[in-house]
């Protein structure tokens, strides 16, 4: 059962307010946290939002905190939406052992193996029901939304957008884990989660997606050249490859100088905004 959001914190942020929420999962049958930003311009009349999906370690406060996405989401009118990274404190065995695994790192799919099965759900969690919490219970546009992330959250982002092409106006990314079943950090987590049989991971790989089920999206992709993980983890390549030979519409922006972390995401998540803002506007009354 999905409660009713309870509010953690509240703070006032560029006119807005920034808060930090709490229910208890359907999905995930545990308690989750997310962070919500709302702007000025919520306080007169809905707005869209920016779903915005976080990597390996982090919680629903890394981004609020060090990204400085409210000035942006300020300007141009968007609520911020930003989930967990995974259910918490289950006592699942393993659940902690791992930086890259368990806590902190869902990969945003929908487990199908014990012990994870039943609560490891994060796809269901951000494409459904925490869609359904928010609009149902803040002055957020009912259909009017976009998608973004951050590695594994990026990787999230990819694909949640690709496979529900209709849900969101835009999708974007920032270094994300674009070929997850032929990288380590994916294969571990894939095999863990959804088991051994490597044909059911198919659907949760943004490179398979774009290239077997393309969308009209235009993805928009900033990855820094000097990421230490940029070849073994997060293959922007394979990512390229597939769109090209599917007609997926990509636009991938190696940035000269920049690595994985928030002051590379920081630098570039005004444009990554205004790009949403652009696709939300043209949706707004749409649905």
């Amino acid at each position: 059962m999905t409660t009713a959001p309870e509010t953690v914190s509240e703070a006032r942020c560029f006119g807005g307010r920034q808060l930090t929420l709490r229910h208890r999962s359907s999905s995930c049958n545990s308690e989750m946290r997310f962070a919500l930003y709302l702007p000025p311009a919520a306080e007169r009349a809905p707005v869209p939002a920016v779903y915005w999906l976080s990597g390996l370690t982090c919680t629903e406060e890394n981004f609020s905190v060090k990204a400085g996405a409210q000035r942006y989401a300020a300007e141009l009118g968007l609520a911020l939406v930003i989930p967990d990274t995974s259910p918490r404190g289950l006592s699942l065995p393993g659940e902690d052992e791992h930086w890259d695994f368990g806590s902190g790192a869902g990969f945003y799919v929908r487990a199908t193996q014990a012990p994870w099965a039943g609560h490891y759900n994060m796809y269901d969690y951000v494409a459904d029901e925490l869609v359904a919490l928010v609009e149902r219970h803040f002055p957020v546009e009912a259909g009017n939304r976009s998608i973004s992330g951050h590695s594994m959250g990026g990787h999230g982002a990819l694909v949640v957008g690709l496979r529900n092409p209709d849900r969101y106006r835009s999708i974007s990314a920032f270094a994300p884990i674009a070929h997850p079943s032929r990288c380590p950090w994916g294969r571990y987590a894939f095999g863990q989660y959804l088991g051994d049989d490597e044909s059911t991971w198919r659907t949760w790989d943004a490179t398979v997606l774009a290239r077997e089920q393309p969308s009209a999206h235009q993805l928009l992709v900033d990855q820094g050249d000097v990421d230490p993980f940029l070849d073994e983890q997060l293959m922007p390549d394979a990512l390229r490859e597939a769109c090209e030979a599917s007609g997926q519409p990509l636009k991938l922006r190696m940035q000269s100088g920049y690595d994985h972390g928030f002051f590379f995401v920081s630098t570039f998540i005004g444009e990554h905004l205004a790009f949403h803002h652009d696709a939300l506007m043209r949706g707004a009354g749409a649905s």
